[in-house]
C-alpha cells in the first residue's frame, strides 16, 4: 500500500491529525509534529491551534455536526468529519473572517483527496452560520457536549469531587498558562525576572515554588533569554513542587523511576548537580528526550531503558536515598495541556493503571535506604490512583510512614495532597511523601 503524501495545507493536515486521534487512537503530540513538518512555517501554528481546539471541544462540536448531517459519515470519511469539526471551531472560537474560514475549509476537501465532500461541508457550515444559536442550544441538552468531556469522565469526576466537579471540567477546557523553571546554577529567580523585564516579557514569581515563574502570555521558547544555554526550562509549577518535597541533599543516590521527558530529573540535578541520579524509562525512544534536556542544561545523569518494576533487570543492589515514582496514570489532571486524553483514555484503563502503580510501589520500596524518602506523584485527579493507592500501601507496609509537608503542596487528603486543575493556575497533581522507618 502506497504511503500517504503529507498534506500541505493547515486545515487538511489538522483534519487528518484529528481523525487519526479519534479513529486510530494516536497520541496528538507525535502525529502533529510529523504533520507540521510538511507545512509552510507560517501555517504550523494555525494547524496546532485547530488540533488542540477541536480536540478540547470535540464532544460539543460533534453534537453540533450530528445535527448538520442528514446521516453520519462513513468511517473511511472520518477525515471529512474532522474537517467539519475544524470548520465549526473556526466559526465559533477563532477570530477569522467567516467567509475565509468557510471557503478555506471547503477547499481543504480537495487536499484530502475528496473533492466530492465540498458541497456537503459548504452546506453544513452555511446552515450553521444561519442557525447557530439553535444548533448550539440543542447540543447543550447533552451533558457530555455541555461540558465537552466523555460521559464516563464526567461521572468519575462527580463521584470523586462532588462539590468541585464542574470547576474541574471547566478548568480542563481552558488553555494552559506557561510556567518557567529558572536554573539556579545560572541565575536566581529574581535575577531572571529582571532579565525578562529588560526583554519586555511580562512575568511574575510563583509563591511557594522557589524557581517558578509565570509568564503573563505564552511565547516561543526560543524567545526566552538564555533558553538554548540552559538558563531556563518550561515546566508547570505543580511539577516543580516535587523537587522541594524530595528534600535533596548533597552526596545522595537518587532514582527517578519513570523519568521521561526528564523535567523532574533535570530539576533534581539543577539543585545538586554532583548527586548520583539514575533515570529510568520503559521506552528507549523517550530516553532521547531526557538526553536532549540534560545536554541543553549541561547535566550528567545515568540513563537506562527498563521497566522500573522489573528490578532484577536493572538494579545493581545499591539502595537509594531518594526514589521518585512519577507514576503512569490517567493524566486527568493535565487534560488542558493534552486534550486528546479525552478521546484516548477509557474507563477500563483505570484498573490496569492502578495495578501498575501498585507494582511500582511494591518493587521499589525495598530499594530505599532506611530513613530515605519515596515520593509518589501522579498528574491524575482520580482518588483510586492517588489517596486510595497510598492508604492501601501504608496498610501493607508497617515500615512506611507518611511525612506531613510544610508548606503544604496542595490540599491535604486522608493520604497525600491533591491539587485540582486550575488551582492557582497549576496543573492537577497528587503528591505523597513516604519515609522508610
Amino acid at each position: 500500500m502506497a504511503k500517504a503524501k503529507p498534506l500541505k495545507t493547515a486545515r487538511a493536515a489538522a483534519a487528518k491529525v484529528i481523525s487519526d486521534v479519534l479513529r486510530h487512537h494516536h497520541s496528538l503530540n507525535g502525529i502533529l509534529k510529523v504533520a507540521q513538518t510538511a507545512l509552510p512555517d507560517n501555517e504550523t501554528s494555525f494547524c496546532q491551534q485547530l488540533c488542540y481546539g477541536v480536540l478540547r471541544w470535540q464532544p460539543q462540536l460533534q453534537a453540533i455536526a450530528d445535527q448538520l448531517l442528514s446521516k453520519p459519515l462513513k468511517t473511511k470519511d472520518s477525515d471529512i468529519n474532522a474537517l467539519l469539526l475544524c470548520g465549526l471551531y473556526q466559526l465559533r472560537a477563532m477570530r477569522l473572517p467567516e467567509h475565509a474560514a468557510l471557503s478555506e475549509t471547503v477547499n481543504a476537501c480537495a487536499a484530502l483527496g475528496k473533492p466530492w465532500a465540498k458541497g456537503l461541508v459548504n452546506a453544513s457550515l452555511r446552515n450553521y452560520q444561519r442557525n447557530q444559536t439553535e444548533f448550539d442550544n440543542n447540543a447543550l441538552v447533552n451533558e457530555s457536549a455541555q461540558f465537552a468531556h466523555p460521559d464516563w469522565l464526567i461521572q468519575q469526576t462527580k463521584a470523586d469531587w462532588p462539590t468541585h466537579w464542574q470547576t474541574v471540567l471547566d478548568a480542563n477546557n481552558q488553555q494552559p498558562p506557561m510556567f518557567l523553571r529558572v536554573n539556579q546554577q545560572h541565575h536566581s529567580r529574581d535575577q531572571y525576572l529582571n532579565i525578562l523585564e529588560q526583554e519586555n516579557i511580562p512575568a511574575n514569581a510563583v509563591e511557594h515554588v522557589d524557581e517558578a515563574i509565570l509568564l503573563e502570555s505564552p511565547c516561543d521558547v526560543y524567545q526566552l533569554p538564555g533558553f538554548t544555554d540552559g538558563h531556563v526550562s518550561v515546566q508547570d509549577a505543580a511539577a516543580q513542587r516535587i523537587a522541594a518535597i524530595l528534600d535533596i541533599r548533597p552526596q545522595q543516590r537518587i532514582l527517578d523511576a519513570c523519568a521521561a521527558p526528564g523535567g523532574k530529573t533535570c530539576h533534581i540535578l539543577e539543585i545538586e548537580p554532583s548527586n548520583d541520579v539514575l533515570a529510568l524509562d520503559i521506552d528507549p525512544k523517550r530516553l532521547t528526550q531526557i538526553t536532549q534536556n540534560t545536554d541543553r542544561l549541561k547535566l550528567q545523569v545515568s540513563l537506562k531503558a527498563a521497566d522500573a518494576a522489573e528490578t532484577e533487570n536493572w538494579w545493581d543492589g545499591q539502595r537509594f536515598d531518594r526514589i521518585l515514582i512519577d507514576a503512569p496514570c490517567s493524566g486527568t489532571g493535565v487534560i488542558r495541556r493534552h486534550p486528546d486524553i479525552k478521546a484516548l483514555r477509557r474507563p477500563t484503563d483505570i484498573a490496569s493503571l492502578v495495578e501498575k502503580q501498585r507494582q511500582l510501589l511494591e518493587k521499589l520500596w525495598p530499594l530505599l535506604n532506611t530513613d530515605g524518602l519515596l515520593i509518589y506523584t501522579t498528574c491524575s485527579i482520580i482518588k483510586q490512583e492517588n489517596e486510595q493507592q497510598i492508604m492501601d500501601f501504608l496498610d501493607r507496609h508497617p515500615d512506611a510512614e507518611e511525612c506531613e509537608l510544610t508548606p503544604e503542596p496542595a490540599t491535604r487528603r486522608p493520604a497525600g495532597y491533591q491539587r485540582l486543575p486550575g488551582e492557582n493556575q497549576f496543573d492537577g497533581f497528587f503528591y505523597a511523601c513516604l519515609r522508610r522507618r
